[in-house]
């Protein structure tokens, strides 16, 4: 990953090639923002660019040995943490993981925790980064660098680290080794340990604008002008989206259909059948789950707007919009603010681990209440 292969963020990068050539590197950043928007991909090509011994105008070579070690996430000075599942006696770290987590990385280079979960056939297990990586960590930075004067550790999704683990990393924040930067990639900054973050310097990364997303789908996946918009529309800033929009069609079918029968299901009082409803959406599996809950909330937000008879605003496919038509008026100004928290509060009980039968069924229940509001 090079600075010129990610989408955008021109500011942002900028400021860490300035950091770069006036030697001024932080030992401990925080990169922070949306899913979707690129933060691991920048924080790959500022460490490429940290390690290439052949720095061109505003990038990093491609050639030199440091490069090529990069192309095959070989280089002895770069290290990872990501989330991870425990497998009793057999995978307890990352380094456990270490062939599948850049086998992955040469396969995607945008990407959130559902494709990292599926692609090692975790989808229904919750990742974390455990205690017992603080050992591995201490031990990689406190080794002396093998090729560049600096070690380089990524920390993907630090608010996934548990406390013990986080804990540790304090201290090596606050007493650092020479040479050793640490780039924390995160999501959700707010959750990760306050001391961790007054350590860190903020490097936030905004959602990208529509245009820029649009550009992009076209230049590498070749679609029209006017669909490339459509999607980056509804990918609200997010490329990974807009990504997963293109790829998975069927999906998002899946998703619409228990969209609608929920809403006419609620809106008939039918508790049996949604009690039944609650019970096969639960087999989604968590993460799945969790997909389906956001993409509900863009339902009932695109259909309010629909309602307000403002198509200019609206971005919905030609079934989803065939749907509206009838489902729109009762989206309302009493009750979409209450809808929409629901089912965001419903997501975040799926992502704590909540039983996803009883989670779905007590939102079923609400949503019968505020669509006869």
């Amino acid at each position: 990953m090079f600075f010129k292969d990610v989408i955008g963020q021109d500011e942002v990068k900028q400021r860490l090639l300035r950091s770069v050539d006036s030697g001024h590197i932080a030992h401990a950043q925080l990169l922070c923002g949306p899913e979707g928007i690129g933060k691991f991909a920048m924080a790959m090509a500022y460490a490429r660019y940290i390690h290439c011994t052949n720095r061109q105008q505003g990038d990093a070579c491609g050639v030199c040995p440091s490069c090529k070690q990069y192309a095959a996430f070989t280089h002895p000075d770069l290290h990872f943490v990501f989330p991870i599942v425990k497998v009793e006696k057999k995978k307890r770290i990352c380094d456990d993981y270490l062939p599948e987590w850049c086998e992955f990385l040469k396969e995607h280079t945008y990407f959130g925790i559902d494709s990292w979960l599926s692609y090692i056939n975790a989808e229904n297990k919750q990742a974390m980064i455990y205690g017992e990586e603080s050992e591995s960590i201490l031990r990689k930075m406190s080794l002396k660098s093998y090729e560049s004067p600096y070690k380089i550790m990524i920390i993907w999704l630090p608010e996934r680290m548990n406390d013990t683990c986080a804990n540790k990393l304090l201290k090596l924040l606050e007493e650092p080794y020479p040479g050793s930067v640490f780039l924390l990639v995160s999501n959700n900054p707010e959750r990760v340990l306050g001391t961790i973050r007054s350590r860190s310097q903020l490097i936030e990364m905004r959602s990208l604008p529509t245009p820029v997303i649009a550009e992009a789908l076209q230049s590498r996946y070749g679609i029209a002008a006017q669909d490339a918009l459509a999607v980056a529309h509804v990918a609200e800033g997010s490329y990974l989206r807009a990504c997963e929009s293109l790829q998975l069609n069927e999906e998002s079918r899946l998703f619409f259909n228990y969209f609608v029968q929920v809403m006419r299901l609620a809106y008939g009082r039918k508790i049996k059948d949604l009690k039944a409803w609650s019970e096969e959406v639960a087999d989604l599996g968590r993460e799945r789950l969790r997909r389906f809950l956001a993409y509900a909330q863009r339902m009932v937000r695109e259909n309010y707007i629909y309602n307000l008879h403002m198509p200019e605003l609206s971005y919905m496919n030609r079934e989803e919009e065939q749907f509206s038509t009838r489902f729109a008026p009762f989206i309302h100004e009493r009750n979409v603010q209450a809808i929409m928290k629901h089912l965001s509060d419903a997501q975040n009980d799926i992502g704590q681990n909540a039983n996803a039968k009883i989670v779905l069924f007590d939102l079923a229940i609400k949503l019968i209440l505020l669509l006869k509001s």
